[in-house]
């Protein structure tokens, strides 16, 4: 029964599951480690071993990995039920953070963000890039609200939640005088060019290079650059060829003042929603997810 489960002692257990040890838990909760080994053992008294000792920290035993997934979705959703009812009025602005990996075209992330946006409440936005494992670690500690990637998270992060938003061919660009010579044969043309990449361990890097190596051609990665948005700036300087989803190509082109080369039908780049939780109760992430269900985000080209 919920009447027995003590969610204070649970929320204590799951903050020292997640620390490691006691005794960097008793830091985050300004509680002292003997107070906490207290609770811990109060708490362990009715489920049973929840820990075992290994060396100076502390390791979950099967019961205790079962009962820490369950904990973080608990307080998941009491977190962003905090959120909401911290703002009851309509007319104030509505706290939303989210992230987007490095890889996602920061049009893509401007489409994605856009029916969050256009809700009845006003959001007070706070958007972040950054490399999907750290941004996954600000997500399971509640300093993001939702993640944005081209890839799924991992086997190891398996507490997350993820959703398909869309998926997109994709196309190659260069500057115009480039994208003019190389668009005659294409892909063969592609051999020997240089290539500028935002990430050799995305999903849709590892396609593109296997598509490249069944069509024969060898592509040079002249430059990682990390900025999805940087890269087209050194596209439009000569420097090399970049990717990007096919459905934004008429935005590529006209802002980075870049030109097509081809579209690479047999290569996508899938976009992703993570969340804590899997159904999110907070208004902007629910208007995107229900977005995606509309279809909304799907290439029309």
């Amino acid at each position: 029964m919920l009447k027995d489960l003590n969610l204070k002692h649970l929320y204590y257990f799951w903050v020292i599951a997640e620390a490691g040890s006691i005794a960097r838990a008793s830091d985050q909760l300004d509680l002292s480690p003997q107070t906490l080994s207290g609770q811990l053992s109060a708490f362990e008294a009715k489920t049973g071993a929840l820990f075992f000792r290994k060396g100076r920290g502390l390791k979950l035993t099967p019961l205790g990995e079962q009962a820490r997934r369950y904990a973080s979705q608990i307080f998941a959703l009491a977190g962003e039920l905090d959120q909401v009812l911290k703002q009851p009025e309509v007319d104030l602005p509505l706290d939303f953070s989210i992230g987007f990996a490095a890889s996602v075209h920061k049009l893509i992330a401007y489409h994605l963000i856009t029916p969050a946006m256009a809700g009845k409440r006003p959001l007070h936005l706070k958007a972040n890039s950054g490399h999907l494992k750290d941004l996954l670690r600000s997500l399971q500690r509640q300093q993001l609200d939702l993640v944005i990637s081209d890839e799924p998270p991992s086997e190891v992060d398996k507490e997350f939640y993820f959703t398909p938003l869309f998926s997109s061919s994709l196309s190659l660009f260069a500057a115009p005088d480039l994208a003019k010579k190389l668009r005659p044969n294409f892909p063969h043309s592609l051999h020997q060019q240089p290539l500028l990449s935002n990430g050799t361990d995305t999903v849709w890097f590892t396609e593109l290079t296997h598509w490249l190596k069944k069509n024969k051609v060898e592509m040079q990665v002249c430059a990682e650059i990390s900025d999805s948005a940087l890269i087209k700036v050194f596209a439009r300087a000569s420097m090399g060829v970049f990717a990007a989803p096919t459905n934004i190509k008429d935005e590529v082109c006209r802002q980075y003042l870049v030109e097509e080369i081809g579209e690479i039908r047999e290569v996508f780049a899938q976009h992703y929603a993570i969340t804590r939780t899997p159904d999110p109760i907070h208004p902007a992430i629910h208007a995107i997810l229900v977005a995606a269900r509309q279809g909304k985000f799907i290439d029309k080209n």
